[in-house]
């Protein structure tokens, strides 16, 4: 009896300490998204005030349908309104808002919810993460914002306890118009270059990779809130990491230094006291507070020392742990009214100038980090985002064995989504704001409207961009991926923003990451002659990379990356699926084009980027198949290149190289190693093998093999193996070394150039390269395709379509590893692309992560490729294809 009894005592308990820990969570991160069942209508088709829109007797009935977050345009093109503007000529068929008139993107947005009135001291806030570019905003029948909401880039919080209908059922009423100047999108960087004098993107209104986007990106483009707190709202938790001395990226750690304030807001008529709460890693920081009635105050806490912390090192360097830090505020030290979780990478930023290379040095935990980056514009042009693509992006980043992303001025601070996934993968950043050297005046340009010193000033509101700077701070600073503030692209931001942005904004708020004024300043950089610069743009022959010396931290070099017949398919209609023809030197423009292509190619941004002289030695294309295939030898050699000359002069040269660009956000043909579409080229993978931690190379100019070592720790003990190998098949041993390397160093290893000019003089031929540790294992495997004697790739044309022996498995759901073996006595399969494909379209699964691609297999070899992909629910099992270079193209099926 007296069990029974106290068993349901125990029950009525724990249902009591249930309902008690639920009254004390009602606040805590109560938060959700409005991101359906909006609707929205041209405010030329509504002739009623927002005070009567946002009331419940409005119909809206005819209404459209909205996507937010989003744009009017991308709502429109939801709606079948407007063609998709990323398919050949479409973005011509579209109003542009320079034409149409500021009225005629000019929209309402509408949203029913529930949200009950709160109990006793509750509150009830409406944020919104960004709007592009002004807006009202009406709840039940009232204004919600009393002074004016502008800017694109601030986040606006608004308390709406007060203004909740009785009844439970809410109507948000939202009319969003375009910048105040939208600008000429005459063809110019940036237009006519007016779209600065707002505080917006630049690119949308048009760049040399992009054509305009013709609303600019009206709209609510990100994420709306309805947050439930207490008496008492926690906003901007700030958290920093010191990690004093050397460390290394394994084994046990001194301890690091934790520094953390919160910003707290008492909304009550009445004193609230309590505690501020935060537990890292087990370890709980509090600190008592008084807030008096209708205040704000930011609290900080007394610092914590971490022992043996769990640190996080960029891409290629070390793990990127992270902690989950809680933050809180209890009422009276029991009730809970807000909180906040923080994930906190415990690392140190340090930077110094390197009086060798004459340029600046990046150091994570003390530990000096080659930079090799890459130039980012933004996910997406028409400004959707979203977690998913985001990951994906930041993820070939990674397998491109980058570790910097820079992102460029004429953009956005990207969202917190964005730096999730750098976090996750190790990408470092290098955030630029919004200025640009074409739109802000750095240089006279007959494309821009108003004259060189007027430019100078934009953009018109200098507080608005310190405002909204200060927000943008706030939002990313704890990201332990962000690295570097920069004032702006290629040029500063004028004096009266610098100068509070430099001095005062990011000390205060930040004051943990180098900010540099702009993008090659010389604070950056400095060549032999004392100035610093970027580029060059274009494709250039591979020994330029290697004996040529440039910025030595150059922030943009490169430009190629024209994706193969797929991708082309993707943006091309059938009638310009022709390939550029080549225009002899002799019968070129002076100053003109050395490529002729068709329009929508040009449009496509092609531009005549300079591939002849590269093709052409592979024989003149016969289709745009084989245009488009004989590219990515270009792309592949390229930024294999690129890295590979670099890396050859690391610390002697440079301290980093970051190249324009890696990715597009609409279906451009400049710069990227995948296209919009997150297919990879081969730039991708030449790329990921020029970039390896640990890497053998050969210098095509002189010969010289050399070896890098971007790591922390020596390798003792590692083989140099070099084969040569001629179209039959036939293999010579050229090299077979130990190598002994000291971190972060590279070394000379010796001249092999006479013996490959001759192995290759009659038809061209193979070197490999192959680096091996103590236990045979393939560390680092390169092969280049050589030239025969008069700069022609003839013997490629030689190679016979020979299959590979396949096998495939799934290891588990998403991943597989293919298995592909070549004969011993046969030619190398050269340039193997291997595509996961729908079984019964046969096109491509997109993202996929192949971890090689446009590879090659040497006779009697065996090569292993894992792919990882996210599998469709319910979707048959897929199948892979496999083509080469000689035309030779197998189907694969995937053992389950």
């Amino acid at each position: 009896m007296f069990k029974t009894t106290q068993s349901q005592w125990l029950k009525k308990l724990c249902v009591l300490l249930v309902l008690l820990t639920t009254a004390g969570q009602l606040f805590a991160q109560d938060q959700y998204e409005l991101n359906s069942g909006w609707l929205c209508m041209p405010a030329t088709r509504v002739k009623a005030q927002g005070t009567d829109i946002s009331g419940s007797s409005f119909s809206t009935s005819g209404w459209k349908k909205a996507v937010v977050p989003g744009t009017v345009l991308t709502t429109m093109l939801v709606n079948k309104e407007v063609p998709d503007p990323y398919f050949g000529m479409n973005n011509n068929l579209i109003p542009d808002v320079y034409t149409a008139g500021r009225d005629y993107y000019t929209y309402w947005f509408v949203k029913d919810f529930k949200e009950a009135l709160p109990a006793a001291d509750g509150q009830v806030w409406l944020k919104f993460r960004g709007i592009n570019y002004s807006c009202d905003i009406f709840l039940n029948g009232k204004k919600v914002n009393a002074a004016p909401f502008k800017g694109m880039y601030l986040r606006k919080s608004f308390n709406i306890t007060k203004l909740l209908s009785k009844t439970g059922t809410n109507r948000l009423a939202v009319i969003v118009h375009p910048p105040d100047v939208v600008g000429n999108p005459n063809g110019g960087q940036g237009g006519d270059g007016t779209i600065a004098r707002g505080v917006s993107s630049q690119y949308t209104a048009g760049w040399d990779w992009i054509r305009p986007i013709r609303d600019r990106n009206t709209g609510i483009w990100d994420k709306v809130f309805i947050e439930r707190t207490g008496s008492v709202s926690l906003d901007n938790p700030h958290v920093i990491s010191l990690v004093p001395g050397k460390r290394k990226a394994e084994g046990a750690q001194e301890p690091a230094l934790i520094k953390v304030t919160a910003e707290l807001k008492n909304s009550t008529a009445k004193e609230v006291s309590g505690n501020l709460v935060y537990t890292i890693d087990g370890k709980k920081v509090m600190k008592s507070v008084l807030l008096k009635a209708n205040s704000a105050a930011e609290i900080k806490f007394p610092d914590l020392v971490l022992k043996n912390p769990k640190l996080w090192w960029p891409a290629g360097y070390g793990k990127q742990d992270l902690y989950d830090l809680k933050i809180s505020f209890l009422e009276k030290g029991t009730k809970l009214t807000d909180s906040e979780t923080v994930s906190v990478g415990v690392r140190e930023i340090q930077t110094e100038w390197n009086m060798v290379t004459s340029s600046k040095q990046i150091s994570v935990n003390g530990q000096k980090i080659f930079i090799k980056g890459g130039n980012w514009i933004m996910s997406d042009a028409m400004l959707r985002l979203t977690k998913e693509r985001y990951d994906a992006e930041i993820r070939y980043h990674r397998d491109m064995n980058l570790n910097l992303i820079r992102i460029w001025g004429g953009s956005l601070v990207e969202r917190p989504e964005f730096y999730e996934a750098c976090d996750k993968y190790g990408m470092l950043v290098f955030q630029d704001f919004w200025m640009s050297g074409d739109a802000n005046g750095r240089w006279v340009d007959p494309m821009k409207a108003e004259d060189q010193w007027t430019r100078r000033k934009y953009p018109d509101d200098h507080n608005l961009f310190l405002e909204s700077a200060a927000d943008a701070i706030k939002m990313i600073r704890n990201y332990p991926s962000l690295a570097i503030w920069c004032g702006g692209n290629e040029i500063t931001p004028p004096e009266d923003i610098l100068v509070p942005l430099r001095d005062k904004l990011l000390p205060e708020l930040d004051g943990t990451r180098w900010f540099v004024d702009y993008s090659n300043s010389d604070d950056m950089s400095r060549n032999t002659i004392g100035g610093n610069g970027d580029g060059p743009y274009g494709i250039q022959n591979i020994s330029t990379f290697w004996n040529t010396k440039t910025y030595p931290f150059n922030s943009e070099v490169g430009s190629v990356g024209v994706g193969d017949l797929e991708s082309l398919e993707r943006i091309l209609p059938k009638a310009s699926l022709v390939a550029p023809q080549f225009i002899p030197a002799d019968k070129r423009e002076p100053k003109g084009p050395s490529e002729k292509a068709d329009s929508v190619w040009d449009y496509h941004n092609y531009l005549g980027v300079g591939y002849e002289d590269h093709i052409l030695p592979y024989g003149k294309p016969t289709s745009i198949g084989d245009f488009a295939l004989k590219a990515q030898l270009v792309n592949y050699n390229q930024y294999r290149g690129l890295m590979e000359g670099f890396s050859s002069h690391m610390w002697e040269w440079y301290t980093g190289v970051i190249i324009w660009k890696t990715q597009n956000p609409w279906t451009s043909m400049r710069g990227q190693m995948y296209d919009y579409y997150l297919d990879p080229n081969a730039c991708l993978f030449g790329l990921r093998s020029g970039s390896e931690s640990l890497h053998s190379m050969y210098n095509p100019e002189d010969g010289m093999v050399m070896v890098v070592n971007n790591g922390f720790e020596a390798r003792r003990n590692l083989m140099l193996v070099i084969k040569s190998y001629d179209m039959d098949g036939k293999e010579s041993n050229l090299m077979q070394v130990f190598c002994f390397m000291d971190p972060s160093s590279h070394k000379r290893i010796g001249s092999l150039k006479k013996m490959v000019d001759e192995l290759s003089a009659k038809k061209g031929s193979f070197l490999s390269m192959q680096l091996l540790d103590e236990n045979k294992k393939i560390l680092s495997d390169n092969l280049y395709w050589m030239a025969d004697s008069k700069g022609m790739y003839s013997g490629l044309n030689d190679l016979k379509a020979a299959p590979l022996k396949t096998s495939a498995k799934q290891l588990k759901n998403g991943k597989i590893e293919v298995t592909l073996a070549n004969a011993a006595n046969g030619q190398v399969s050269f340039f193997n692309r291997i595509s996961l494909v729908d079984a019964n379209t046969k096109q491509r699964i997109l993202p996929v992560f192949y971890d090689d691609n446009y590879f090659s297999v040497l006779p009697g070899a065996e090569k292993k490729v894992i792919i990882d992909y996210t599998p469709e629910k319910g979707a048959a099992m897929p199948v892979l294809t496999l083509k080469n270079y000689a035309g030779n193209e197998q189907t694969i099926q995937i053992n389950p």
